[in-house]
């Protein structure tokens, strides 16, 4: 194994020298903080245990105690954290994870899912000496279920790490999982327990691989739809560290940063774990991903003497370096192959109703509306939870049967949001997004951002229905309005767009898609750039942003609707015309997945996300309840 840590070996090492150092540091009143920190970031795990002999044989003194005594909060937790040896550290952190009321779960998995056969023996043994007790013992006391189950597994330590692969073996892995999963109705978890539990590396990678052939689906997305919980999590972790152990803390660090407030045991943990081992390719990854670096990223999350040890830890700002590092390129180049080997199935949470009656639905609506007061609950229960075609049969029987339209109806008797989301599920596709494009530009000022995510999203044959839409509605093409409300460069690229002229043909959207992504792979692998860095560094505005969007579409199109879901929440004030935009238009496509992206990017569900951020302005709750069931649940 190549160890990529930022922390290796200190030449010319004198262990008794750097005892002195830290006595020094701590004599008297108060203590010298970046001394400590210097030289214990400086030192690695082995030479801080040399130290530790030496302090006690030279002063007679327990020196983890007297950093405990000197130093208070989150900085003496990491300097503390970084004097124990790797084996005891995460003995330490499973018996926290476990004690007192409550467990810490993400804890769990986090460590079961990511240490070798060797690092769990060595943490059992720890676990043995340090607490008097069984490690295996109080973690079955403290979970329940198949979860339990496979931390069990897990914590065996047996993997297979043989490195010998059985071709025919993978194929029938790959059948039982397909068999014990979506081949059949309910799950059966002890094959993915065993499988996932004890097969070696580079074995699960390949049988990743020929899953996704026979199901059509990645591992990743069977285990969502599959599992659920703390089970679902410790799994797709376990699915993570077995395609990229660094990809994975990389999320992880991100997760424990990003947002109000800082998950620091998390932080912690994982820079001290890893900052010996492979600590450069997660700083790598993290940028690739995140699109800023790892050190700028913990320079503004954190403070002080705990934030100074932390970037020693972290190694160096790969921002600094500006070009795109070769490194990091294939990096890159190795995540776009685990990407495309992700086909993922496009999932839905609006589906066609069964038992479908336009002309009851039509009377029940009408219903709702006539005489004084309006009936919000049943217009909202029929309007969600139809598909957009059986809407289109009901606006068409009200307009038969009642000699009404239904549309200036429901303008009439609601408001606000509530009518806004209404109206756009009413709307076909087509006439929609030509009335998003027309609110993005007109007034004063334009809705770029609207208009980049439409055009950028949107199929040949989604925009060409726009175009003629757009010309039915406002007596004008959709091409002269971009004309007239933008310009120069951004210009010619939304005129570009909105001619639906990509390359497409007869049911070769998923080759046309599959093409674009082999060119940007091709493209990082012999330039060792990334095009996603180019586009940050070489453009800038709205020409920027358009790019950017492509790409980012191109990538990971869920995961770019989760990411706009999000910024149209976070902070103060919701964009309410962002979040019902992409909540109407894509509940008949892939909101699924995207619920799915956004529970795994933000470490909370889209779901509990619009119950929390509606609640301002909602007074009725309509608006909110009505979001809820275009989620379609929570994960």
């Amino acid at each position: 194994m190549v160890f990529r840590g930022t922390i290796l070996d200190a030449p010319d090492f004198d262990p008794s020298a750097d005892a002195e150092t830290l006595y020094n540091a701590m004599k008297g009143i108060g203590s010298d903080k970046d001394a400590i920190l210097d030289l214990v970031t400086s030192r690695s795990n082995a030479q801080r245990q040399d130290v530790i002999a030496a302090y006690k044989c030279n002063f007679g003194k327990d020196l983890i105690e007297d950093l405990k005594y000197e130093l208070t909060g989150k900085f003496e937790r990491l300097i503390v954290s970084l004097m124990r040896t790797p084996a005891y550290h995460d003995a330490k952190e499973i018996n926290d994870a476990v004690k007192g009321n409550g467990t810490n779960e993400r804890c769990l998995i986090e460590v079961m899912a990511s240490r070798t056969n060797a690092q769990m023996h060595d943490m059992v043994a720890a676990y043995k000496d340090a607490y008097g007790r069984d490690m295996e013992e109080d973690i079955i006391m403290d979970t329940s279920g198949h979860f339990k189950k496979m931390l069990v597994v897990l914590l065996q330590g047996t993997r297979d790490e043989s490195g010998v692969v059985d071709a025919d073996l993978v194929e029938q892995d790959a059948q039982d999982l397909y068999a014990a999963g979506e081949e059949q109705w309910g799950t059966d978890e002890a094959k993915f327990i065993m499988i996932l539990g004890n097969r070696s590396v580079t074995h699960l990678r390949m049988v990743f691989d020929a899953y996704e052939k026979i199901a059509e689906k990645s591992i990743e997305d069977s285990i969502k739809s599959e599992l659920s919980g703390d089970f679902e999590r410790l799994m797709l972790a376990v699915v993570q560290s077995i395609r990229s152990v660094p990809m994975f803390f990389a999320k992880r660090l991100y997760k424990s940063m990003k947002g109000l407030g800082t998950a620091d045991n998390t932080l912690i943990r994982i820079m001290i774990c890893r900052s010996e081992i492979d600590m450069l390719d997660i700083r790598e990854y993290f940028r690739l991903q995140y699109e800023k670096s790892l050190y700028n990223m913990i320079k503004d999350d954190t403070s002080g003497d705990y934030k100074r040890t932390l970037l020693n830890l972290c190694g160096g700002d790969d921002d600094l370096a500006g070009e795109f590092f070769p490194e990091a390129a294939q990096l890159a180049y190795k995540m776009w192959e685990l990407s495309s080997m992700t086909k993922v199935q496009l999932r839905p949470t609006v589906c066609p109703a069964s038992d479908f009656d336009p002309a009851a639905d039509a009377q029940a609506l009408r219903k709702a509306m006539k005489g004084f007061g309006t009936d919000e609950d049943t217009i909202i229960e029929i309007v969600a939870k139809r598909s957009n075609a059986q809407r289109q049969e009901i606006r068409q029987a009200f307009k038969s049967l009642l000699g009404r339209d239904l549309m200036k109806d429901l303008k009439s008797e609601l408001s606000k949001n509530l009518e806004r989301l209404i109206i756009g599920l009413m709307l076909t596709p087509a006439e929609f997004d030509a009335k998003m494009m027309r609110k993005a530009m007109e007034g004063a000022g334009t809705d770029e951002h609207s208009l980049i995510e439409i055009l950028a999203t949107r199929s040949n044959e989604e925009i060409l229905a726009m175009n003629a839409a757009y010309q039915d509605a406002y007596k004008k093409s959709l091409e002269e309005a971009i004309e007239s409300d933008t310009s120069g460069r951004f210009c010619r690229i939304l005129v570009s767009l909105v001619q639906g002229a990509r390359e497409e043909g007869p049911a070769d959207a998923e080759r046309a898609e599959a093409d674009a992504q082999v060119i940007l792979q091709e493209f990082v692998r012999y330039t060792n750039k990334d095009i996603e860095q180019i586009i940050k560094k070489e453009m800038s505005g709205d020409v920027k942003n358009s790019f950017y969007a492509l790409v980012r579409s191109v990538k990971n199109q869920p995961s770019y609707f989760a990411d706009r879901l999000y910024k149209a929440m976070k902070g103060l004030g919701t964009d309410d015309r962002a979040l019902i935009r992409i909540m109407v238009s894509r509940s008949e496509i892939d909101l699924f997945n995207i619920r799915k992206e956004f529970k795994e990017t933000h470490d909370v569900s889209l779901h509990e996300f619009i119950q929390v951020e509606t609640l301002i302005g909602d007074t009725s709750g309509d608006y909110r309840k009505t979001l809820l069931i275009l989620c379609g649940g929570e994960d």
